[in-house]
């Protein structure tokens, strides 16, 4: 199931914050799918340190970032 966080009209840091809240009680097999203004470069790291992958498209202004855990599926840094 694709759990979806738009936060495309949200101030700093709430973007990051409710990202990481809810990939915290993502249950297994999930995804996270984040609607955003711009690419979320600082929480790419934090992913990247989690054991997390993704996937981004869009463009500027509608950034979609599919979000798993690496063990479940190819997706990209």
């Amino acid at each position: 199931m694709d759990h979806v966080i738009d936060a495309r009209d949200l101030p700093a840091p709430e973007p990051l914050e409710r990202t990481l809240d809810t990939l915290a009680d993502l249950p297994a097999g999930d995804r996270l799918l984040l609607r955003n203004r711009r690419q979320p470069f600082p929480l790419f790291d934090i992913l990247r340190r989690m054991g997390y992958c993704w996937e981004v498209s869009g463009n500027e202004g509608d950034y979609l970032i599919l979000i798993e855990p690496a063990d479940q599926a190819p997706g990209t840094y």
